[in-house]
């Protein structure tokens, strides 16, 4: 659901019943521990049984309550510190299935990612992309690594690339020039990186398109972009899966690089003559021998 969580329970409290009403008192003032127990935890908690927990997230429109709790968790990550991140993992370290669930949760998120995706938003992101006069890229904290990785490959493409640095001179001075014919690429992933929020929202009083990756249409960066395209970073710990989102921005610039092919195959040979001549690349064939 798009409505915040808390919204909804709170504008269909009236409508609960008494039992129902004392869950959704609960959820308001505790959501940040709610959204880790589960429907017999809260009924145990509460003295309600956990069918009554179950038809509390039917009345606010949910197939079942683990929606409402997705919901949940996915309005508090980008509140949680980093110490109640590590705490979330106390039990999955104890489990004798650490690698699978792990990873799992990563294929769970590739899977979400897929199934969500809206394709005309990416077309519409990628002809932007296109036909953009200059395109700028900013992604912060954890999202710098996937803002470099996007940088790297775009300027293959385009000449027109520049990727705002957060060690550099202030952000804000790298932006000053952006007009509303250039694009900016947002990459923004819980915790959300307030310097990157305000970005977006200097760039707005620009006039330039905003094209964000992100993880929810929740995330703050949502409604203050043109496009976003959503790719899923659900964690299990202090560290966020970025997995989804490296494939989706893989993905993004496989798309351009296919609608550019005739302009960009002159440039690649000549740099594989370049990376040829100059040894850039370790072109033996020797490997250890066991």
């Amino acid at each position: 659901m798009d409505q915040n969580v808390i919204t909804n329970i709170q504008e269909n409290f009236m409508s609960l019943s008494k039992a129902q009403k004392i869950i959704a008192e609960y959820i308001i003032n505790h959501y940040d521990k709610a959204a880790f127990m589960t429907a017999a935890a809260i009924g145990n908690q509460l003295n309600v049984s956990e069918s009554t927990v179950v038809r509390f997230a039917n009345v606010l429109g949910y197939t079942g309550y683990k929606e409402l709790q997705r919901d949940l968790q996915e309005l508090i990550r980008n509140k949680l510190t980093t110490v109640q991140r590590i705490s979330l993992s106390d039990e999955l370290s104890k489990s004798s299935e650490f690698i699978d669930k792990v990873m799992g949760k990563d294929m769970e998120n590739m899977k979400k990612t897929m199934l969500e995706i809206n394709e005309p938003n990416f077309n519409l992101a990628v002809n932007s992309i296109i036909e953009a006069e200059n395109i700028f890229i900013i992604g912060l904290r954890s999202s710098t690594f996937l803002a470099g990785y996007l940088n790297f490959y775009l300027n293959f493409i385009f000449d027109n690339v520049k990727l705002i640095q957060p060690s550099a001179n202030d952000i804000f001075e790298q932006l000053a020039k952006i007009k509303p014919s250039d694009v900016l690429i947002c990459i923004t992933y819980p915790r959300y990186s307030k310097r990157t929020l305000d970005a977006l929202d200097y760039v707005n009083t620009k006039g330039s398109k905003i094209i964000t990756f992100t993880d929810s249409s929740l995330s703050p960066a949502y409604s203050r972009s043109d496009i976003s395209l959503i790719a899923k970073s659900e964690m299990l710990s202090f560290v966020d899966s970025l997995v989804a989102p490296m494939s989706l921005i893989n993905t993004f610039i496989l798309a351009i690089a296919a609608k550019r092919r005739e302009d960009i195959t002159p440039y690649f040979e000549e740099l594989e003559s370049i990376w040829e001549k100059y040894g850039t690349y370790n072109e033996s064939s020797n490997t250890k021998n066991n």
